[in-house]
């Protein structure tokens, strides 16, 4: 009995503390103030997405939810840029290897390089011959990818196929014999 009673006072206090708290103007809110927050929380990611470390969404995946937005350029002055980059090359013409029209195409961008850029292409790039080399000297060692997904070489699936190197220099049959010259005792009659 005195347990049925102490549930109910309880149950009573604690309708009688919500009602206090949900008359509060300051803290009451309507239910599609509710909704409007719950759907800006889940637009950018501010919902708690692990229980364990507390971290929320936009934390876990930040390319998944929009950045804050920062005061930049006018529309005027992008379209200026974008106009200039389009003039000098300066545009990326290839996502996978990440070069630019200027770089792929040098003698169309020729009258707007500068000296510098010049000079950059020039000390950058590789002759043909030695790139032909290396592709020999890779392939005779084995260093080239065997397998995208784990990353291994040729050498390190196959090591008995490779030539492995030298981790200590020995000495060779001369540096041997004389050292056994040198250390043999002298024999006086």
């Amino acid at each position: 009995m005195k347990s049925r009673l102490s549930v109910i006072a309880i149950a009573l206090s604690t309708l009688v503390a919500g009602h206090a708290l949900a008359a509060d103007s300051s803290i009451a809110k309507t239910r599609e103030q509710v909704r409007a927050e719950l759907v800006e929380a889940q637009r950018n990611g501010n919902l708690i997405a692990d229980g364990e470390t507390g971290m929320r969404q936009n934390q876990l995946r930040p390319d998944l939810y929009p950045q804050a937005a920062t005061v930049g350029k006018t529309r005027a002055e992008v379209q200026a840029e974008l106009a200039d980059a389009r003039a000098s090359g300066d545009l990326i013409a290839n996502g996978e290897s990440g070069a630019r029209y200027n770089q792929l195409y040098p003698e169309q961008y020729a009258a707007t390089r500068t000296a510098a850029d010049v000079a950059e292409t020039v000390a950058q790039g590789k002759t043909r011959e030695e790139v032909k080399a290396e592709l020999a000297e890779a392939i005779r060692t084995g260093d080239m990818l065997a397998d995208g997904e784990s990353g291994m070489r040729y050498n390190q699936l196959y090591p008995n196929r490779y030539p492995q190197p030298v981790l200590a220099q020995g000495k060779s049959r001369e540096e041997v014999r004389a050292g056994l010259v040198n250390s043999r005792p002298v024999q006086v009659n």
